[in-house]
C-alpha cells in the first residue's frame, strides 16, 4: 500500500504542475481569441503578437518613433495617468528591454549582527539625489506572490549573488524550492572582491 502512495504523490507531483500550465495557457488563449469575433482557435494570441511586433517595428522606425515619442510625451503630461503610465513603463522595462533592473541580485543582512539575511535585487546602486549617500536601494519579493518591497539598505549589508537574476528571482518567488537545481555550485561574492 506504501508504494501505491508513493507512486500516486510522485505522479502528483508530475501531473498537476503540467496540468495546471496546459490549463492556465489554454484559458489566456481562450480569452484572447475571445476578443476576435472569428472563431479560429489561436488567432487572438496571433494577433496580439503580431500587434505588438509591429509596434516594435515602428517604435523603432526612424519615421515613426518621434510620433511615438509624441504619444508619450502627452501621455506624461497627464496627470493621473502620468503615474500609471510611467510605472507600468518602468515596470516591464525592468524585466525587459535595455534597463533591466532585476539583474543584480543579492542577499541583504537585515539586522547587523545576526545571520537573517534576504534575498532581493539592487534596483538603484547611487541614492545620492534623495542625500543618501552610502545606501542602495533593494527590492525584496514576496515568496508564492508578485509582490514585494522596496528597502533602502547601506551598501555596506548588501553582498552581490553571482547567479542569474531570473533563477534567483524563481528561487524567492518559489519560496526557495525552485530555481537553484540546475545552477552549478557557486561562490557567494565576498565584499572584499567589490
Amino acid at each position: 500500500m506504501n508504494k501505491f502512495a508513493t507512486y500516486f504523490f510522485r505522479g502528483l507531483l508530475f501531473v498537476v504542475p503540467i496540468a495546471l500550465t496546459l490549463y492556465i495557457i489554454i484559458l489566456a488563449i481562450s480569452w484572447l481569441d475571445n476578443l476576435i469575433p472569428l472563431k479560429i482557435p489561436g488567432l487572438g494570441l496571433l494577433t496580439i503578437l503580431a500587434f505588438i511586433i509591429i509596434v516594435g517595428y515602428l517604435a523603432s522606425n526612424l519615421l515613426a518613433a518621434p510620433l511615438f515619442g509624441l504619444m508619450e510625451d502627452i501621455l506624461i503630461r497627464v496627470p493621473f495617468v502620468n503615474i500609471i503610465y510611467t510605472s507600468l513603463k518602468d515596470l516591464i522595462s525592468a524585466f525587459v528591454g535595455d534597463k533591466k533592473k532585476f539583474n543584480q541580485p543579492v542577499l541583504v543582512t537585515l539586522n547587523p549582527g545576526y545571520t537573517i539575511q534576504k534575498p532581493g535585487f539592487i534596483t538603484q546602486e547611487d541614492l545620492s539625489q534623495l542625500g543618501l549617500d552610502g545606501q542602495v536601494a533593494v527590492y525584496l519579493p514576496h515568496s508564492y506572490n508578485f509582490s514585494g518591497n522596496l528597502y533602502i539598505v547601506p551598501a555596506q549589508y548588501v553582498t552581490p549573488l553571482d547567479a542569474p537574476g531570473a533563477e534567483i528571482m524563481k528561487f524567492i518567488v518559489s519560496g526557495g524550492v525552485s530555481g537553484l537545481d540546475h545552477l552549478p555550485p557557486q561562490k557567494v561574492i565576498k565584499e572584499e572582491q567589490l
